[in-house]
């Protein structure tokens, strides 16, 4: 029996494979300690890659939309980097806008807890001082505390010894951290440039990359992949759209429902919850733990309305608008879109909830499609 020449290739391949999962199998731990080392090597890159594919979106409509209509040769050649700078000025004044609302509210709160603590706690001592004289467990705890004497010269050798071992400790600690800021500053600012240079160069990178397609593997494998990565795109494009969209949303209500109710600080805690709720289903109840806070220094009882306020809404959001605005902005069914929220958060935590949703997505879409080309095959035959 004599094999043709794309069979033996094909056997030959497939002996390739067992023999490299037989030694990933073998040298496993090697294997996952190596990659975990290079994904710390690349890390900036990656950082620098989201980093550019977020920025993307609003600096495609800048060029596009906004400088598309500008003529001239001098013209075209600074609508790039004109659309970079526009971009991540955008993002930077919509951060300091959040930042600056929220922060000053926030620190004038905790100045005013910081005013009410001495009256709280004086209040505290009366009631025990009350409590005590009724029950006599209490007064006796009292008199103990009282009468025990603390033994300063042991307390005095304790903090000396303290500084004599801890101090080497301190000092590595110290080092340590300011090594991982240093590192991660450093980290930060290659991330930050290398997102730049992709997107000034990203027409450049894509045709590269379909010209390493086409020389290595063949016409129909490259196109699939290049077709997967376009759904990849335009999934995690329009899910960071819906993302925003839902969170506008989500804040406005927020900003309403407390104005109605004459609930105070609607402005800020709705742009907080719209901020935190970009983390999706869980982002939201952040925000709500802060807007508690908030209210709750002047009145406790409007912080609990706040709370049945909150939870009636989030029902509102994670049922009906979320999978709805989400959903239809990835194509992807509503119990598809909360499932993929809890397979996420459960395997990989925040970052699982916000990639599994058009990671799904493109798995969905892709079943779907050869799902359907079957079935017409099947019903042509």
């Amino acid at each position: 029996m004599e094999f043709s020449r794309e069979k033996i290739k094909q056997i030959k391949n497939l002996m390739v494979l067992a023999a490299f999962l037989i030694l990933a199998v073998i040298y496993s731990e090697k294997l996952f300690f190596g990659i975990i080392f290079l994904a710390g090597i690349l890390k900036p890159f990656f950082y620098g890659g989201a980093v550019a594919f977020v920025l993307n979106i609003p600096m495609k409509w800048i060029e596009e939309k906004l400088l598309g209509r500008l003529k001239g040769e001098k013209v075209k050649k600074l609508k790039r980097p004109l659309s970079i700078v526009l971009s991540i000025m955008l993002i930077a004044l919509v951060l300091a806008a959040v930042v600056g609302m929220v922060l000053p509210q926030m620190g004038a709160t905790v100045s005013e807890i910081g005013k009410k603590i001495p009256a709280f706690m004086e209040q505290m001592t009366l009631e025990f001082e009350r409590l005590a004289e009724k029950e006599s467990v209490l007064s006796d705890w009292a008199e103990r505390l009282e009468s025990t004497e603390i033994k300063w010269d042991e307390v005095l050798e304790n903090v000396i010894h303290f500084l004599k071992n801890g101090a080497g400790d301190m000092l590595d600690s110290t080092v340590s951290m300011a090594g991982s800021i240093i590192s991660g500053v450093v980290g930060m600012v290659i991330a930050f440039v290398f997102a730049l240079y992709i997107l000034a160069q990203k027409e450049r990178l894509a045709d590269q990359g379909r010209r390493v397609l086409s020389a290595y593997l063949p016409a129909r494998t490259g196109d699939k992949i290049l077709e997967i990565c376009s759904l990849l795109y335009k999934n995690f494009s329009s899910f960071i759209t819906g993302q925003c969209l839902e969170a506008v949303i989500l804040g406005t209500m927020f900003v309403v429902f407390m104005s109605i109710f004459r609930m105070p600080y609607a402005l800020v805690v709705g742009v907080l919850i719209a901020v935190t709720s970009l983390v999706p289903i869980v982002g939201a109840f952040i925000g709500c733990a802060v807007g508690i806070f908030l209210i709750l220094i002047n009145d406790p009882m409007q912080a609990l309305w706040f709370a049945v306020l909150f939870l009636v809404l989030q029902q509102i959001e994670g049922n009906l608008i979320y999978p709805k605005v989400v959903g239809n902005s990835v194509g992807l069914p509503s119990i598809w879109v909360l499932m993929a929220v809890s397979v996420g958060g459960s395997l990989f935590g925040v970052i699982g909830m916000l990639v599994f949703i058009p990671l799904l997505s493109t798995g969905y879409a892709l079943l779907r499609d050869g799902v359907n080309k079957r079935n017409d095959l099947k019903s042509r035959k």
